[in-house]
């Protein structure tokens, strides 16, 4: 049986530029990156996931019983990179980021970053959450 080649669709180039992006960032800033990072792509939104994201400081503090420590520098750190982040995907996306929310969970050893995008102004994108609009 012939494989067929299959190229990728532009969702997935969208989605896999967006997970290398990030992962520079954090590779850039913290000195190590995440060694996994996954990016669906949404009409709304787009949603990384990174995984094995601690470095061996965090995971030293993590092993001390400092897990607050870790996740509460991580928060002030995501914030802090927020605009370089929203950049990121606004550019690969062309898409306005209206919201963006990270979080860290640690005994996954994960970090999620969620960006939400503006409405496209589309009246007859429907809406899947069911939700009247108003």
């Amino acid at each position: 049986m012939e494989s067929e080649f299959r190229a990728p669709s532009k969702g997935g180039l969208i989605s896999s530029q967006i997970s290398r992006e990030i992962v520079r960032v954090h590779a850039r800033l913290y000195g190590r990156g995440p060694t996994r990072a996954k990016t669906f792509l949404g009409d709304d939104y787009a949603l990384c996931i990174l995984e094995d994201v601690f470095t061996r400081a965090e995971e030293t503090l993590i092993r001390a019983g400092n897990s607050r420590q870790v996740q509460s520098t991580r928060i002030a750190f995501q914030e802090a990179v927020e605009g370089e982040f929203t950049s990121i995907v606004e550019s690969v996306t062309g898409k306005r980021v209206r919201a963006f929310v990270s979080s860290v969970h640690i005994e996954a050893n994960l970090a999620v970053e969620l960006f939400l995008f503006e409405p496209s102004g589309d009246p007859d994108s429907s809406d899947e959450g069911g939700a009247e609009k108003k």
